[in-house]
């Protein structure tokens, strides 16, 4: 038996490494604390984020996936979040769970696909590629209720303490701050460096959704989750800050792009701000590589 057809020795630990790489990190307890988000805010949610995990994990094991991927949790985010957010758009019945279970097992196969095309650093990762197409084609085929109106929040103190947390809960489609505080602590402890910059890239997208005059979604957290998922991604290069504020300043002006075409936004403004500073940052990086012979002393550059 090759290693990459062995089974996972932790299930737990691999589907936990799931729900923490929503937030881009491999961290049991932050995944631990992201499933306490969703059973304190959302418990009938609880199921199907469970069952796309699972079904994500599962076709992953059984089409002989690499181990270390399994484990890692990347074959199972995309499954979670599915689950996330079907059971808000689609009533529960006997067709909702197998549509999960098809959904979770869809979004692994396109992360290896995704993977085996990108093996490269440098080269565009998936993020949550996978679960905003499925995600939008479900959504094209299902018929929405009218959604309801937000209700107005003033703007206090208080009120935007709370909003920065909602933020945080809102990546995985849940309103309540609570949400937001367990994902935050499960940030604090895998990465205290990813944490400050997931809550500065939740407080910019609030700030610019009330000076757009957007209020009540940007209290309800909805302005603040893609640029903190930005700058989560981007924040990795220690040494280039300018590269997750350059993120969340994408992530904040492409979001009412989505809205004005009527599509949900879901995470696709964090994944394209994302995937335009990488391209951008290695088009400058291969610029630079190629104009560094004609500054060498013997071959001085041409002035024009």
């Amino acid at each position: 038996m090759t290693p990459n057809s062995t089974h996972c020795p932790d299930w737990a630990t691999a589907l936990l490494h799931g729900f923490s790489q929503i937030f881009l990190q491999r961290h049991a307890l932050c995944g631990v604390l992201c499933l306490l988000a969703v059973l304190c805010s959302a418990p009938a949610l609880l199921g199907g984020a469970l069952l796309g995990g699972v079904a994500g994990l599962l076709t992953a094991q059984r089409r002989g996936y690499p181990k270390a991927e399994r484990e890692a949790g990347l074959y199972s985010y995309n499954g979670v979040l599915l689950g996330l957010l079907l059971p808000q758009v689609l009533p529960w019945s006997v067709l909702l769970v197998p549509l999960i279970i098809a959904g979770g097992g869809l979004s692994a196969m396109l992360v290896r696909q995704w993977l085996k095309r990108a093996p490269n650093p440098t080269c565009l990762p998936a993020y949550t590629a996978p679960f905003i197409a499925l995600g939008w084609l479900l959504l094209s085929t299902a018929e929405l209720p009218a959604a309801a109106p937000l209700a107005a929040l003033p703007a206090n103190g208080m009120s935007l303490l709370l909003a920065l947390f909602k933020g945080l809960g809102q990546v995985m489609l849940l309103e309540a701050p609570l949400a937001g505080v367990l994902i935050g602590a499960g940030l604090l402890l895998a990465n205290r460096h990813a944490a400050a910059w997931a809550l500065l890239g939740a407080a910019l997208g609030l700030g610019a959704g009330l000076l757009l005059d957007a209020p009540n979604q940007a209290l309800q957290g909805l302005y603040s989750y893609n640029p903190a998922l930005a700058a989560l991604a981007l924040s990795q290069q220690r040494r280039q800050p300018w590269l997750p504020l350059l993120g969340i300043a994408l992530a904040i002006v492409l979001a009412p792009g989505f809205a004005a075409i009527g599509l949900a936004a879901l995470t696709a403004p964090f994944v394209l701000a994302c995937w335009l500073v990488r391209a951008a940052t290695r088009v400058l990086q291969q610029a630079a590589r190629d104009c560094a012979p004609c500054a060498t002393p013997g071959n001085p550059p041409r002035l024009r």
